[in-house]
């Protein structure tokens, strides 16, 4: 390896390595963030949060990976274009594309690696979190009760305004309210200006003293005539003591249990093509079927045998050229008629049902081999966007974290909403399940052969001032030739 190929792969290591890592650490808090409502207040010791994190990592790496590549690639060509380094290599007969050259042999083992790493190590960390997660879900609540919000324990809901003492064991303005088992709803409400803890919320039960309060419950009588009248009980009362059972909650959990295992995201691309065949293979026999009993059903034959079998019910045997309504009176008519509307309703709302269906089946199948697609995109995007990021760092001439990230930020988001709207698309039947995971990539890679063209050729990525001379130029008055006498 010769010295200037050292000298830059160096550099993009040194980049690249930083900013990756400073973006898994910012993922990461983000990914923290956004699941805080699942592991607050859920007792959890340091293992456990440590797992949740570790099985994180891979998922938030389809972010930070092209992000990382296309950041580290314009500082770097930024930095050397801004040194006048390329000014100096390209006195000495250097291209862009050898001063590339190294870096293109590591750029595209990246993206042969995070093709494996989508294969292998993706799907295992959302099998692991997607399951820690549920399983967290289930813990019984160390610290339940929040101030200023309403917290669900067990079946009651609790809201206070404040806590206070050493162990918040006291409680002003409480708010209780209480499900009925029998109704769906809230039927209890329970007011107090104080309470207090008595016992603690690790224990199968959670006592709470309520003091200087109100009761109030919505009664349900049987009697029909009692309950048009919204019967209520409502009390007051100096101390009230109020006992949750959270032996439920309390449980033994395993945290490593693995219940859901068959979700797209967590399969392997052999694992997802044995999915899709199934399942096309299943949606293919219910069609079948439901076409077969639907011809059964609905076929001449079956109407012949209906009239049949409903002109032996009656006395009057009628021959195929009689006329069949006028032989009954209007008010068999009418039950004829209505029974006919309700069985054509019937049948248009199984229909829909059944179209619904199918569309779910068919959305499931495309998510499926849309996952496919997307372990092969993550490799190509990383490989595009170096492609990018390179001949653009060297036309800006500008390093460090100022417009070069500023830069990098808007290319990726372009290229991320593009690939998140294409997959929505493709997932409801807009556009083929292929285009919609590589729908994205196929936008920005003409981009990539455009800039790298420019950095090539030594021409800006947008001539503006000859554009608006151009421009100006259509307006002018153009000078009157004089008149050739022959």
């Amino acid at each position: 390896m010769k010295i200037l190929d050292r000298y830059i792969l160096t550099q993009f290591i040194k980049t690249f390595l930083g900013v990756f890592i400073v973006l898994m650490f910012i993922l990461i808090l983000q990914s923290i963030w956004l699941y805080i409502a699942e592991l607050a207040g859920k007792d959890l010791d340091f293992e456990t949060i440590a797992k949740f994190m570790m099985y994180t990592v891979p998922l938030i790496v389809p972010l930070a990976l092209p992000l990382s590549i296309i950041v580290a690639s314009i500082m770097v060509f930024g930095s050397l274009a801004e040194n006048y380094e390329f000014a100096a290599m390209k006195s000495n007969g250097i291209s862009l594309q050898r001063a590339m050259r190294s870096l293109m042999i590591v750029i595209v083992g990246i993206g042969v690696i995070s093709f494996f790493f989508a294969n292998t190590v993706i799907p295992w960390g959302n099998l692991k979190q997607k399951n820690l997660r549920n399983n967290i879900a289930k813990k019984a609540p160390s610290m339940a009760i929040g101030e200023g919000t309403f917290n669900q324990i067990g079946d009651v809901n609790i809201k206070v305004a404040k806590k206070s003492g050493e162990a918040n064991e006291f409680l002003n303005d409480v708010i209780i309210h209480k499900k009925n088992p029998l109704r769906y709803g809230n039927y209890t409400v329970i007011k107090s200006k104080r309470g207090e803890l008595k016992s603690s919320l690790k224990s199968n039960v959670i006592q709470l003293v309520l003091e200087d309060g109100n009761y109030y419950e919505d009664l349900y009588p049987q009697d029909l005539a009692r309950s048009a009248s919204s019967p209520f009980v409502k009390s007051e009362f100096e101390e009230y003591v109020f006992n949750i059972d959270v032996s439920k909650l309390n449980s033994s959990v395993n945290i490593d249990e693995e219940v859901v295992t068959d979700n797209q995201k967590m399969l392997r691309m052999d694992e997802l093509a044995t999915s899709i065949d199934t399942f096309s293979v299943q949606l293919t026999e219910n069609l079948k079927l439901y076409r077969n009993s639907q011809y059964n059903k609905w076929s001449p034959n079956a109407f012949t045998a209906m009239i049949k079998r409903q002109q032996l019910d009656t006395t009057a045997v009628l021959t195929s050229s009689e006329d069949f309504m006028k032989k009954l009176g209007n008010t068999s008519q009418l039950a004829i008629y209505e029974n006919a509307l309700n069985n054509i309703s019937r049948q248009r709302a199984a229909v829909s049902n059944r179209v619904e269906q199918v569309k779910v089946e068919d959305n499931r199948i495309r998510k499926f081999e849309m996952e496919i697609h997307k372990k092969f995109v993550l490799g190509v995007a990383c490989i595009i966007l170096f492609f990018i990021g390179a001949p653009l760092g060297a036309i800006i001439k500008k390093g460090g974290m100022g417009l070069p990230l500023v830069i990098a930020v808007v290319f990726f988001l372009t290229y991320h909403f593009i690939g998140i709207f294409a997959e929505k698309s493709a997932s409801e039947g807009a556009m083929p399940a292929w285009l919609g995971s590589w729908m994205s990539t196929l936008i920005i890679f003409p981009i990539g052969i455009y800039i790298t063209y420019k950095a090539t050729s030594d021409q800006p990525l947008i001539e503006i001032n000859s554009s608006i001379t151009s421009f100006f130029e259509r307006f002018k008055k153009k000078p009157k030739l004089p008149k050739t006498v022959v």
